[in-house]
């Protein structure tokens, strides 16, 4: 819950209002673009204080972030508001689940410009940026395949709890709000420092100077999105909607590869509504493994289901009925000669069977391979002498 590697990070938004406050005869060169006078703002800013249990201020702080959306980063609040088509039901629903203020969906905003993939230079990752340590707080995995911090459903649930937690802690939301950002612990040492003071404004000149900028942020995006038409700012058209996504889910090992071939979806789709895929591989599990597809192709998927599981495994049917299927997983310092020499196949039919398109190799990936079923001719007494001695 850091800084992002992205382009209008919080950190971003913070210089952007640094900018704007310094360079006045830059910021009144925007004469085109829609402006408000301060009385329309507030009385808008009144109508979404209605709303919600929020305490959503108006004033110079919160303006300066205002101007970074509707002004310098006009491009970026358009992106934001396409991706929120896919991105703000899901929040909502899970919001209403433990009873907590809808607008608490542009904290996203403001954490991660709503990019699953988003990674902050402290590890922090996904929608609502966890680092690694508070992610396994509330049960986010993370392995060489899936890290659950980008997985949508079980990141916002998590951040539903953790925002649950801090309310329970604070009973004030913009104090919860500055905790998410900079931590419970900051908080609280701002409030002794303060000698008590417990109004986020009044706390405000104690707390770190990142932190200092959070709910004037967060504010903003609340403001912006939800007036955006009034500034001329158009979304763009958005391609994925919630309502018009389903889940299948799978029962085996399958690569994005493969189910991009078989069910005929485009790779960067599939990859972009699955983030917490880090390998592009449903790697094994005991469990079924949920994934995310447009409506049209989560039918393709049931539909070709037997022969997902077998595209890249079929046969000539005469082959086919003397052949076993095996799994062999990738180790530290193999190569495809090996691995190829190991089970009496070439490397051109590993690469088939596992519809490879380079020879890249990675620990602990997955490969498919085949054998011919060979009955054995002789019988081999020596094995019986190791029985016999194991069983003395």
């Amino acid at each position: 819950m850091r800084d992002l590697f992205h382009p209008i990070s919080y950190r971003a938004l913070l210089l952007s209002v640094l900018w704007i406050m310094t360079c006045p005869s830059t910021y009144g060169q925007e004469k085109s673009l829609p402006q408000f006078p301060t009385w329309m703002v507030e009385k808008r800013m009144e109508a979404l204080n209605s709303k919600t249990t929020i305490q959503l201020d108006y004033n110079q702080n919160v303006q300066a972030y205002i101007d970074v959306y509707t002004i310098k980063r006009r491009g970026h609040l358009a992106n934001i508001i396409s991706l929120s088509k896919l991105y703000f039901p899901l929040f909502e629903e899970y919001l209403d689940k433990y009873n907590l203020p809808l607008e608490l969906k542009y904290l996203a905003v403001i954490e991660s410009a709503l990019d699953p993939r988003a990674k902050s230079k402290s590890g922090a990752k996904g929608l609502w940026q966890f680092l690694y340590h508070t992610g396994s707080m509330f049960d986010l995995k993370v392995t060489t395949y899936v890290d659950e911090r980008s997985d949508p459903i079980l990141a916002t649930e998590a951040a539903c709890r953790y925002l649950e937690y801090l309310y329970r802690i604070f009973d004030d939301w913009q104090l919860a709000l500055a905790a998410y950002n900079g931590g419970a612990g900051v908080v609280k040492k701002a409030i002794e420092r303060s000698g008590g003071k417990t109004d986020y404004w009044e706390l405000r000149p104690y707390l770190p100077e990142q932190v200092k900028g959070y709910v004037p942020a967060f504010i903003a995006a609340n403001y912006a999105i939800e007036y955006h038409s009034n500034y001329d700012i158009e979304a763009r058209p958005s391609k994925f909607n919630f309502n018009q996504l389903d889940t299948v889910f799978v029962h085996q090992t399958l690569s994005f590869n493969k189910i991009s071939e078989v069910i005929g979806i485009d790779l960067d789709d599939l990859t972009f509504l699955n983030p917490a895929f880090t390998k592009q591989t449903i790697p094994p599990s005991k469990e079924p493994i949920c994934l995310f597809l447009p409506t049209e192709y989560a039918n393709n998927f049931v539909r070709n289901e037997p022969r997902l599981y077998n595209f890249t495994e079929r046969t000539p049917a005469d082959k086919q009925k003397s052949s076993v299927k095996s799994i062999h997983i990738v180790k530290k310092g193999e190569y495809f000669h090996k691995i190829a020499i190991q089970h009496a196949c070439t490397i051109e039919d590993i690469m088939k069977w596992n519809n490879m398109k380079n020879k890249d190799l990675h620990p602990g990936q997955p490969l498919t391979i085949w054998k011919k079923q060979e009955t054995q001719k002789f019988f081999f007494i020596k094995d019986e002498f190791d029985n016999l001695a194991e069983a003395k």
